[in-house]
């Protein structure tokens, strides 16, 4: 898979969000990391220091009411975002084109404001 975006920088704006949702009232599952070398089927690691070559970083958010956001990026530049806002508004939300961890961060705020409000 091409190398896009650099997880480890997306994996800091991710812990550099963290502090602000739980202000917020969130509450933020650890990170997730996918190795492309791992053998199949992949596992999820949540040590980086056990992941050699990283393909995906994830994290989940949860939120009152029941509310989820659960976000895997992956190194190609696109995400697989999953949510629920309410009974009557869940579903997945369009992820491509991203190109930076800058770029990660400007969608990950959008995601979590179109979920939690």
């Amino acid at each position: 898979m091409e190398r896009v975006v650099d997880l480890d920088q997306a994996a800091a704006v991710i812990d550099e969000r963290v502090a602000r949702w739980l202000e917020a009232g969130l509450t933020v599952g650890r990170t997730t990391w996918r190795d492309e070398a791992a053998p199949w089927p992949p596992q999820l690691e949540t040590d980086r220091e056990l992941v050699r070559d990283p393909d995906s970083v994830g994290v989940r958010v949860s939120g009152p009411a029941d509310t989820e956001l659960g976000v895997v990026l992956f190194r190609g530049g696109w995400a697989d975002v999953e949510f629920i806002a309410d009974l009557d508004d869940a579903g997945t939300l369009p992820a491509f084109g991203i190109d930076s961890a800058a770029a990660f961060g400007a969608r990950l705020d959008q995601w979590v404001l179109r979920v939690f409000g």
